[in-house]
Parts: structure tokens; C-alpha cells; sequence
């Protein structure tokens, strides 16, 4: 993504050799084998690092996709957009994924080039042993997910924010 001018990129998060910790990956591979929009950057962010700054630089929209704890059911699908999502990044308790999401989003709001355009989509895990597949309830939630991907990009390009909360 050399000019990522009017680009959104959607990131999965996470080890896909720890069950539902994989949500995130997973959750980007259903993503993009449905996306046809070439101005959308599918990257697997595995378990981020500030290495991805520059790949997230001047961009028009950033979705982030993650296993999150937030006590709710296996397999609960949650949106944080924009705010929302600040907020439960700099107060973050449910993933080691979310510390570096977090700092990376700081050092994107560091250098004036914090997408305006920005949201969370997790999913509740069940399970996070050794194992490259996720648990069936988490596998159940994957399609939602990508689902929610697709909807917030297609209203991003429509000109508007949503306020979807789940």
C-alpha cells in the first residue's frame, strides 16, 4: 500500500495456532475470499506490532478484527467503532493483541494520521489451548464478523458512519 489515500484496511489479529486466539485471522481470510473491492487491503496483523505502522499510514478506514474478552457468551460478536473503540483499546484487560493495537493506534494518533474511520469487531472466545482451528461456537460467529466488515466498508464508501454497537 505505497498511497493508501482513500484505502481501508481490514486486519486480522491473532495465532491461528491457538483456537479461537485465531478468530481474528480466520474472521480476514472469510473477509477477503468475498471482497472485490481492490481499494480495501486484507493484512493478517498476526499478533501486531508496531512494525504495521507504516502499513497503516494515511489511510480512510482501519477495521480491526480480534478474539476479545469482554465476558460475554462464546462466540458473542461485539462492534467498538471510532470513540468506543479508543476507549476499550486504553482500558483494554481481554487480549495481549489489544496492548499492541492500542499502541499502535497511539502512534497513529501521535503522527496526525489516526483514521477518523476506525472499528473493533471481535469475537467472545471459548477456548484459547493449542490448536489451529476455532472452537465451533467461534467458528459459527466467523461468517457474522466478516459479515459486520463488509456493512461498516460499504457504509464508509457510502459516506457515512454507523453507530452500530452489538
Amino acid at each position: 500500500m505505497a498511497n493508501n489515500t482513500n484505502k481501508i484496511a481490514v486486519v486480522g489479529i491473532g495465532n491461528s495456532l491457538l483456537t479461537d486466539d485465531g478468530a481474528g485471522i480466520h474472521t480476514l481470510e472469510r473477509f477477503a475470499a468475498s471482497n472485490d473491492d481492490d481499494s480495501v487491503c486484507c493484512l493478517d496483523g498476526g499478533t501486531v506490532g508496531l512494525a504495521l505502522l507504516d502499513r497503516f499510514a494515511n489511510l480512510d478506514g482501519l477495521i480491526a478484527l480480534d478474539a476479545m474478552k469482554l465476558g460475554k457468551p462464546p462466540g458473542a460478536v461485539t462492534v467498538l467503532l471510532g470513540e468506543d473503540m479508543d476507549r476499550h483499546l486504553r482500558n483494554q484487560k481481554g487480549s495481549v493483541h489489544e496492548v499492541g493495537l492500542s499502541d499502535l493506534m497511539d502512534a497513529l494518533r501521535l503522527q496526525g494520521e489516526l483514521p477518523d474511520k476506525r472499528a473493533l469487531i471481535g469475537i467472545e472466545p471459548e477456548d484459547m489451548d493449542w490448536g489451529t482451528e476455532p472452537t465451533p461456537v467461534v467458528a459459527a460467529a466467523v461468517p457474522q464478523a466478516a459479515a459486520l466488515a463488509h456493512d461498516l466498508v460499504r457504509s464508509w464508501r457510502a459516506g457515512v458512519n454507523p453507530e452500530l454497537r452489538s
